[in-house]
């Protein structure tokens, strides 16, 4: 994996609710993100941009990755590092046509055709899950389990970030099937200590990637 960090976290304004947006994403950080995600489905863009500055400053200064959900536009316009895409959002070839070769491009899969097929068209990392059941997103696809990361990774070489129901108690499961990171959103921003709830999914995290060395 290029140097990204393992812990990266999905912004979500129903978990932040009442506390000021940019305290809770620097929390992320002191407890060692390594990449943030605006993810705010329910935004305009004018919001989308004016918080995608806030957060760039922040993580630029911070030497976190920023990347925005969907919107390869609002990405350009404040000068992320990377994209996020769906599989039904605009097509992966498309965004790196308008975002340019250096822009991070990740991509949703849901098993081992997907994973393939994102890493055929150019993406530079995978978003695979979920991996257990979620609240945080409503919409969701069925749960793909530990057994189907494994198939997954088997089939890319690209860096695979888990989402999905990550607690930190069961995140070493998720490294040891094959996950390169994990990927969050109440986990960590959800918690009443922030930081702290950050630091147990990166000790965890580290527990799993040592087992891993040792086989």
């Amino acid at each position: 994996m290029p140097g990204w960090g393992d812990l990266y976290v999905v912004s979500g304004e129903d978990f932040i609710a009442d506390r000021p947006y940019l305290e809770v994403i620097k929390a992320c950080i002191a407890g060692g993100a390594g990449i943030i995600q605006l993810r705010e489905k329910n935004w305009d863009g004018a919001r989308l941009i004016e918080s995608g500055r806030s957060l760039r400053k922040l993580t630029r200064e911070a030497g976190v990755l920023l990347i925005i959900n969907d919107r390869v536009d609002i990405a350009m316009a404040v000068e992320a590092d990377g994209v996020h895409i769906g599989q039904e959002d605009i097509p992966l070839p498309l965004v790196r046509k308008i975002a340019g070769s250096k822009m991070i491009i990740g991509v949703s899969a849901h098993d081992p055709p997907e994973a393939v097929a994102a890493e055929k068209a150019g993406a530079d990392y995978i978003g695979f899950g979920p991996v257990f059941p979620t609240e945080t997103k409503k919409d969701t696809r069925p749960v793909r389990g530990l057994e189907l990361l494994k198939e997954v990774r088997k089939v890319t070489s690209l860096p695979i970030y888990a989402i999905g129901g990550i607690k930190a108690k069961n995140a070493g499961s998720v490294i040891r099937a094959g996950a390169d990171g994990v990927a969050v959103v109440s986990g960590v921003i959800g918690a009443d200590d922030i930081a702290g709830a950050a630091r147990k999914f990166i000790l965890e995290i580290n527990k799993a990637k040592r087992l891993n060395r040792e086989k």
